[in-house]
């Protein structure tokens, strides 16, 4: 094993060691807090007792139905958000009047936060599935839109006249220099974009009460189940940051190639 090897070794290792006992250092001083009665039980139950709620929840179907019910929303409502943002964010950051056209539009409705919307999505499109998918991806569009304005602002202009020069068309210049060099920026909007659509669509589903782990969240609230709806919340705390580990793997492993871009 060569010292290059071991240091990586090494680097991994202490990536994954150091959070873990941050995470259980935090848990036990919690646990500390709770049985002293320094944070109340009946607000704050202690992580034992949350540990074996979730144990509990997670041997039932019950979670693991709701752990797919809201994936199937998250993943719906970033499709429609990458695809949207990436299509508009590319014309305003390379079709001028596209941009004068849109600009205004574009300001005026990012600021409006989309559970704002909840109301109008209740008595146009209705409180299920279709509501929830259009309230995270609503939210998450504004970020992927951001990414690949920023991204198209990128691309290397020698490399797009090279491309005119040699006669490509208008697609063939967007598929083999504009979205190459857009690549870095749209991975980071998608990460940005799938956290923030994960937050609405558990949001929704505690509001709308559309099935899956906001709802099962809210269940638990309102049944007095303190120690499952805290452990509703690790579920979900644990489903985010698998979903960010995906993405950051799937990005080393997209633009980075035996440490080269």
């Amino acid at each position: 094993m060569t010292a290059l090897t071991a240091q990586r070794r090494g680097s991994r290792v202490r990536s994954v060691v150091l959070p873990a006992a941050v995470v259980v250092g935090l848990l036990v001083l919690a646990q500390l807090l709770t049985v002293t009665d320094v944070l109340p039980r009946s607000y704050a139950p202690p992580p034992t007792e949350v540990l074996a709620s979730l144990g509990r929840m997670l041997a039932g179907a019950a979670v693991w139905a709701d752990i797919g019910s809201t994936l199937v929303g998250w993943a719906a409502s970033l499709g429609i958000a990458v695809a949207l943002g990436t299509v508009v964010g590319l014309l305003l950051g390379s079709v001028r009047w596209v941009q004068w056209l849109l600009t205004p539009v574009v300001e005026f409705l990012r600021p409006i936060p989309s559970i704002a919307l909840i109301p109008l999505v209740i008595l146009t499109i209705g409180g299920g599935r279709d509501g929830e998918v259009f309230l995270a991806a609503y939210a998450a569009v504004w970020q992927m839109l951001v990414a690949a304005i920023y991204a198209t602002a990128s691309v290397d202009p020698v490399a797009r006249d090279t491309a005119r020069a040699f006669g490509f068309t208008r697609i063939q210049t967007i598929r083999w220099v504009t979205l190459p060099a857009m690549l870095p920026g749209l991975v980071t909007g998608v990460r940005i974009a799938s956290a923030t659509a994960l937050i609405i669509t558990v949001t929704s589903e505690i509001i709308l009460g559309v099935p899956g782990l906001g709802s099962g969240l809210n269940l638990a609230r309102n049944a007095g189940d303190l120690t499952r709806m805290y452990a509703y919340i690790a579920v979900i705390g644990v489903v985010g940051l698998a979903i960010n580990t995906v993405f950051t793997a799937a990005t080393r492993r997209l633009l980075w190639q035996g440490g080269r871009r």
